[in-house]
Protein backbone atom coordinates (compact mmCIF):
# COMPACT_ATOMS: atom_id res chain seq x y z
CA UNK A 1 0.00 0.00 0.00
CA UNK A 2 2.89 2.43 0.86
CA UNK A 3 4.32 1.58 -2.78
CA UNK A 4 1.18 2.73 -4.44
CA UNK A 5 0.98 5.88 -2.00
CA UNK A 6 4.73 6.58 -3.35
CA UNK A 7 4.12 6.13 -6.90
CA UNK A 8 1.05 7.92 -6.79
CA UNK A 9 2.88 10.69 -5.15
CA UNK A 10 5.50 10.83 -7.82
CA UNK A 11 3.21 10.49 -10.84
CA UNK A 12 1.35 13.71 -9.48
CA UNK A 13 5.02 15.75 -8.52
CA UNK A 14 5.86 14.72 -12.81
CA UNK A 15 2.31 15.77 -13.78
CA UNK A 16 2.69 19.52 -12.08
CA UNK A 17 6.41 19.68 -13.36
CA UNK A 18 4.98 18.73 -16.85
CA UNK A 19 2.16 21.30 -16.58
CA UNK A 20 4.19 23.65 -15.13
CA UNK A 21 7.33 23.58 -17.19
CA UNK A 22 7.70 25.83 -20.40
CA UNK A 23 9.99 26.20 -22.72
CA UNK A 24 10.18 29.54 -25.06
CA UNK A 25 11.94 30.24 -27.81
CA UNK A 26 14.39 32.61 -29.07
CA UNK A 27 12.58 35.46 -30.76
CA UNK A 28 9.78 34.85 -28.50
CA UNK A 29 7.94 35.94 -25.26
CA UNK A 30 5.53 34.27 -23.68
CA UNK A 31 2.90 36.23 -21.21
CA UNK A 32 1.94 34.39 -18.14
CA UNK A 33 -1.69 34.59 -15.95
CA UNK A 34 -2.63 33.60 -12.53
CA UNK A 35 -6.21 33.35 -12.82
CA UNK A 36 -6.92 35.26 -15.87
CA UNK A 37 -4.66 38.48 -14.78
CA UNK A 38 -1.28 38.94 -16.43
CA UNK A 39 1.61 38.84 -13.29
CA UNK A 40 4.95 38.96 -15.57
CA UNK A 41 6.99 37.84 -19.18
CA UNK A 42 8.94 35.22 -19.54
CA UNK A 43 11.98 35.37 -22.08
CA UNK A 44 13.70 32.82 -24.01
CA UNK A 45 14.41 29.76 -22.14
CA UNK A 46 13.09 27.13 -19.81
CA UNK A 47 10.78 28.68 -17.09
CA UNK A 48 8.13 26.77 -13.96
CA UNK A 49 5.14 27.97 -13.53
CA UNK A 50 2.47 26.72 -10.96
CA UNK A 51 -0.27 24.62 -12.45
CA UNK A 52 -3.65 25.10 -12.45
CA UNK A 53 -3.06 28.35 -11.03
CA UNK A 54 -0.55 30.32 -13.92
CA UNK A 55 -0.92 29.82 -17.69
CA UNK A 56 0.49 30.99 -20.43
CA UNK A 57 -1.62 33.98 -21.94
CA UNK A 58 0.03 34.86 -25.39
CA UNK A 59 2.97 33.67 -27.25
CA UNK A 60 4.26 37.44 -28.90
CA UNK A 61 7.12 37.23 -31.63
CA UNK A 62 9.61 39.81 -30.89
CA UNK A 63 11.04 39.53 -34.06
CA UNK A 64 10.82 42.23 -36.93
CA UNK A 65 7.90 41.38 -38.92
CA UNK A 66 6.76 42.21 -42.36
CA UNK A 67 3.42 42.77 -43.47
CA UNK A 68 1.98 43.23 -46.97
CA UNK A 69 -0.48 46.19 -47.86
CA UNK A 70 -2.87 45.16 -49.87
CA UNK A 71 -3.62 47.66 -53.46
CA UNK A 72 -6.27 50.24 -52.49
CA UNK A 73 -7.33 53.32 -54.58
CA UNK A 74 -6.45 56.90 -53.47
CA UNK A 75 -8.15 60.01 -54.87
CA UNK A 76 -5.21 62.73 -55.18
CA UNK A 77 -5.75 66.59 -54.44
CA UNK A 78 -6.30 66.92 -58.12
CA UNK A 79 -8.79 64.06 -58.48
CA UNK A 80 -6.67 61.53 -60.03
CA UNK A 81 -7.61 58.30 -59.11
CA UNK A 82 -4.56 55.70 -58.56
CA UNK A 83 -4.15 52.20 -57.17
CA UNK A 84 -1.41 51.95 -54.41
CA UNK A 85 0.29 49.31 -52.57
CA UNK A 86 2.79 49.04 -49.99
CA UNK A 87 4.69 47.26 -47.48
CA UNK A 88 5.56 47.57 -43.29
CA UNK A 89 8.24 46.45 -40.93
CA UNK A 90 7.35 46.61 -37.84
CA UNK A 91 8.53 44.79 -34.62
CA UNK A 92 7.67 44.28 -30.87
CA UNK A 93 9.18 45.99 -27.95
CA UNK A 94 6.87 45.04 -25.47
CA UNK A 95 5.11 41.70 -25.37
CA UNK A 96 2.62 42.64 -22.83
CA UNK A 97 1.31 45.86 -24.49
CA UNK A 98 1.12 43.88 -27.64
CA UNK A 99 -1.13 41.38 -25.93
CA UNK A 100 -3.65 43.70 -23.89
CA UNK A 101 -3.06 47.08 -25.10
CA UNK A 102 -4.90 46.12 -28.32
CA UNK A 103 -6.85 43.08 -30.19
CA UNK A 104 -5.33 41.32 -32.92
CA UNK A 105 -1.39 43.74 -33.38
CA UNK A 106 -1.19 42.75 -36.97
CA UNK A 107 -4.77 43.64 -38.55
CA UNK A 108 -4.54 47.06 -36.53
CA UNK A 109 -1.28 48.10 -38.01
CA UNK A 110 -2.73 47.11 -41.41
CA UNK A 111 -5.43 49.02 -41.23
CA UNK A 112 -3.66 51.74 -39.40
CA UNK A 113 -0.98 52.11 -42.54
CA UNK A 114 -3.96 51.95 -44.92
CA UNK A 115 -6.01 54.94 -43.79
CA UNK A 116 -2.53 56.42 -43.54
CA UNK A 117 -1.89 56.25 -47.05
CA UNK A 118 -5.22 57.31 -48.20
CA UNK A 119 -4.41 60.52 -45.88
CA UNK A 120 -1.06 61.01 -47.29
CA UNK A 121 -1.39 60.49 -50.47
CA UNK A 122 -4.95 62.34 -50.77
CA UNK A 123 -3.66 65.68 -49.76
CA UNK A 124 -0.91 65.86 -52.81
CA UNK A 125 -1.02 65.96 -56.33
CA UNK A 126 -0.21 63.75 -58.66
CA UNK A 127 2.83 64.73 -60.45
CA UNK A 128 3.75 65.70 -56.27
CA UNK A 129 3.07 61.99 -55.32
CA UNK A 130 4.85 60.28 -58.62
CA UNK A 131 8.78 62.71 -57.21
CA UNK A 132 8.14 62.37 -53.85
CA UNK A 133 7.69 58.94 -52.60
CA UNK A 134 10.93 59.38 -50.20
CA UNK A 135 8.28 62.27 -48.56
CA UNK A 136 5.64 60.26 -48.58
CA UNK A 137 7.16 57.17 -46.70
CA UNK A 138 8.51 59.60 -44.12
CA UNK A 139 5.23 60.66 -43.41
CA UNK A 140 3.45 57.52 -43.07
CA UNK A 141 6.86 56.10 -40.97
CA UNK A 142 6.20 59.12 -38.65
CA UNK A 143 2.14 58.55 -38.32
CA UNK A 144 2.00 54.86 -37.85
CA UNK A 145 4.98 54.61 -35.75
CA UNK A 146 3.37 57.25 -33.62
CA UNK A 147 0.10 55.33 -33.23
CA UNK A 148 1.63 51.86 -32.58
CA UNK A 149 3.94 53.13 -29.94
CA UNK A 150 0.90 52.97 -27.16
CA UNK A 151 0.73 49.19 -28.48
CA UNK A 152 4.31 48.39 -27.51
CA UNK A 153 5.58 48.18 -31.56
CA UNK A 154 8.00 49.93 -33.07
CA UNK A 155 7.45 50.65 -36.86
CA UNK A 156 10.51 50.40 -38.58
CA UNK A 157 10.10 51.58 -42.36
CA UNK A 158 6.52 52.06 -44.20
CA UNK A 159 7.48 51.73 -48.27
CA UNK A 160 5.27 52.33 -50.91
CA UNK A 161 5.79 49.63 -53.49
CA UNK A 162 3.86 50.80 -56.39
CA UNK A 163 1.88 53.69 -57.69
CA UNK A 164 -0.51 53.09 -60.89
CA UNK A 165 -2.55 55.84 -62.30
CA UNK A 166 -5.16 54.70 -64.71
CA UNK A 167 -4.31 53.71 -68.17
CA UNK A 168 -6.14 56.93 -69.85
CA UNK A 169 -3.93 59.22 -67.18
CA UNK A 170 -0.62 57.14 -68.01
CA UNK A 171 -1.21 57.26 -72.11
CA UNK A 172 -1.85 61.04 -71.70
CA UNK A 173 1.08 61.82 -69.46
CA UNK A 174 3.49 60.18 -71.75
CA UNK A 175 1.81 62.40 -74.42
CA UNK A 176 2.81 65.33 -72.77
CA UNK A 177 6.30 64.00 -72.16
CA UNK A 178 6.63 63.63 -75.29
CA UNK A 179 5.20 67.22 -76.13
CA UNK A 180 7.52 68.52 -73.18
CA UNK A 181 10.66 66.70 -74.93
CA UNK A 182 9.98 67.87 -78.67
CA UNK A 183 9.91 71.39 -77.02
CA UNK A 184 13.07 70.82 -75.66
CA UNK A 185 14.10 69.27 -78.87
CA UNK A 186 13.13 72.45 -80.76
CA UNK A 187 14.61 74.83 -78.27
CA UNK A 188 17.82 72.93 -78.66
CA UNK A 189 18.03 72.95 -82.13
CA UNK A 190 17.21 76.62 -82.27
CA UNK A 191 19.58 77.74 -79.72
CA UNK A 192 22.22 75.41 -81.99
CA UNK A 193 21.04 77.12 -85.01
CA UNK A 194 21.28 80.91 -83.13
CA UNK A 195 24.99 80.01 -81.98
CA UNK A 196 25.94 78.88 -85.37
CA UNK A 197 24.94 81.79 -86.92
CA UNK A 198 26.35 83.78 -84.21
CA UNK A 199 29.93 82.35 -84.45
CA UNK A 200 29.74 82.62 -88.53
CA UNK A 201 28.68 86.37 -88.18
CA UNK A 202 31.72 86.79 -85.91
CA UNK A 203 33.72 84.61 -87.74
CA UNK A 204 33.17 86.79 -91.06
CA UNK A 205 33.73 89.79 -89.36
CA UNK A 206 37.28 88.17 -87.89
CA UNK A 207 37.84 87.17 -91.33
CA UNK A 208 37.08 90.99 -92.69
CA UNK A 209 38.85 92.29 -90.01
CA UNK A 210 41.86 90.37 -91.01
CA UNK A 211 41.61 90.81 -94.38
CA UNK A 212 41.25 95.10 -93.68
CA UNK A 213 44.28 94.68 -91.49
CA UNK A 214 46.17 92.65 -94.14
CA UNK A 215 45.65 95.41 -96.88
CA UNK A 216 46.14 98.20 -94.75
CA UNK A 217 49.88 96.38 -93.71
CA UNK A 218 49.81 95.94 -98.06
CA UNK A 219 49.25 99.56 -98.30
CA UNK A 220 52.06 101.07 -95.33
CA UNK A 221 54.42 98.73 -97.04
CA UNK A 222 53.64 99.99 -100.43
CA UNK A 223 53.63 103.11 -99.46
CA UNK A 224 56.64 103.07 -97.96
CA UNK A 225 58.06 101.20 -101.02
CA UNK A 226 57.19 103.63 -102.77
CA UNK A 227 58.89 106.01 -100.17
CA UNK A 228 61.73 104.58 -100.46
CA UNK A 229 61.74 104.00 -104.20
CA UNK A 230 61.70 108.17 -104.93
CA UNK A 231 64.25 108.47 -102.01
CA UNK A 232 66.70 106.25 -104.02
CA UNK A 233 65.62 107.76 -107.37
CA UNK A 234 66.11 111.53 -105.46
CA UNK A 235 69.60 110.27 -103.85
CA UNK A 236 70.30 109.00 -107.99
CA UNK A 237 69.41 112.07 -109.93
CA UNK A 238 71.38 114.11 -106.63
CA UNK A 239 74.56 111.59 -107.39
CA UNK A 240 73.91 111.93 -111.21
CA UNK A 241 73.17 115.88 -111.39
CA UNK A 242 76.67 116.09 -108.76
CA UNK A 243 78.49 113.48 -111.91
CA UNK A 244 77.03 116.16 -114.33
CA UNK A 245 78.29 119.42 -112.54
CA UNK A 246 81.56 117.70 -111.38
CA UNK A 247 81.81 117.12 -115.48
CA UNK A 248 81.29 120.33 -116.41
CA UNK A 249 83.51 121.83 -113.75
CA UNK A 250 86.22 119.35 -115.11
CA UNK A 251 85.47 120.19 -119.18
CA UNK A 252 85.58 123.73 -117.88
CA UNK A 253 88.97 123.33 -116.38
CA UNK A 254 90.19 121.36 -119.36
CA UNK A 255 89.05 124.64 -121.32
CA UNK A 256 90.60 126.80 -119.51
CA UNK A 257 93.82 125.13 -119.77
CA UNK A 258 93.42 124.57 -123.63
CA UNK A 259 92.71 120.51 -123.89
CA UNK A 260 90.22 119.44 -125.90
CA UNK A 261 90.13 115.85 -125.41
CA UNK A 262 87.64 116.59 -122.51
CA UNK A 263 85.74 118.61 -124.71
CA UNK A 264 85.41 116.04 -127.05
CA UNK A 265 84.31 113.55 -124.82
CA UNK A 266 81.71 115.69 -123.17
CA UNK A 267 80.52 117.00 -126.47
CA UNK A 268 79.99 113.26 -127.79
CA UNK A 269 78.15 112.22 -124.72
CA UNK A 270 75.96 114.37 -124.76
CA UNK A 271 75.86 114.19 -128.79
CA UNK A 272 74.97 110.63 -128.05
CA UNK A 273 72.04 111.11 -125.28
CA UNK A 274 70.42 113.43 -127.88
CA UNK A 275 70.80 111.05 -130.74
CA UNK A 276 69.24 107.96 -128.38
CA UNK A 277 66.33 110.19 -127.14
CA UNK A 278 65.37 110.67 -130.90
CA UNK A 279 65.46 107.53 -131.74
CA UNK A 280 63.55 106.06 -128.75
CA UNK A 281 61.01 108.56 -129.51
CA UNK A 282 57.69 107.11 -130.74
CA UNK A 283 56.81 109.83 -132.91
CA UNK A 284 60.15 109.36 -135.11
CA UNK A 285 59.77 106.63 -137.76
CA UNK A 286 62.68 107.00 -139.64
CA UNK A 287 66.01 108.50 -138.28
CA UNK A 288 69.39 109.21 -140.79
CA UNK A 289 73.06 108.81 -139.71
CA UNK A 290 76.05 109.78 -141.34
CA UNK A 291 77.46 107.10 -142.98
CA UNK A 292 81.47 107.93 -142.33
CA UNK A 293 82.64 107.96 -138.63
CA UNK A 294 84.99 110.55 -139.40
CA UNK A 295 82.13 113.00 -140.33
CA UNK A 296 80.48 112.19 -136.89
CA UNK A 297 84.07 112.73 -135.78
CA UNK A 298 84.18 115.70 -137.59
CA UNK A 299 81.38 117.08 -136.17
CA UNK A 300 82.29 116.62 -132.54
CA UNK A 301 85.25 118.22 -133.43
CA UNK A 302 83.98 121.45 -134.92
CA UNK A 303 81.21 121.51 -132.54
CA UNK A 304 84.15 121.23 -129.33
CA UNK A 305 86.26 124.13 -131.24
CA UNK A 306 83.44 126.75 -131.16
CA UNK A 307 82.22 125.53 -127.63
CA UNK A 308 86.75 126.00 -126.80
CA UNK A 309 86.36 129.75 -128.79
CA UNK A 310 83.14 130.56 -126.89
CA UNK A 311 85.16 129.88 -123.63
CA UNK A 312 87.86 131.49 -124.85
CA UNK A 313 86.55 134.67 -125.44
CA UNK A 314 84.31 134.69 -122.03
CA UNK A 315 87.71 134.65 -120.07
CA UNK A 316 89.17 137.46 -122.65
CA UNK A 317 86.28 139.37 -121.02
CA UNK A 318 86.98 138.47 -117.80
CA UNK A 319 90.00 139.84 -117.84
Amino acid sequence: MAEYTVLLFVLVILFFISRGARIVSQGYEYTVERFGRYTHTITPGFHLIIPLVDRVGAKVNMMESVMDVPTQDVITKDNAAVAVDGIVFYQVLDAAKSAYEVTNLEHAILNLTMTNIRTVMGSMDLDELLSNREVINARLLQVVDEATHPWGTKVTRVEIKDIRPPRDLVDSMARQMKAERDKRAMILEAEGERQSAILAAEGDKQSKILKAEGVKQSMILEADARKESAQRDAEARERLAQAEAFATEAVSKAVKTGSTQAINYFVAQKYIEAFKALAESSNQKLVLMPMETSSLVGTISGIAEIVKDSLGTENSKGK
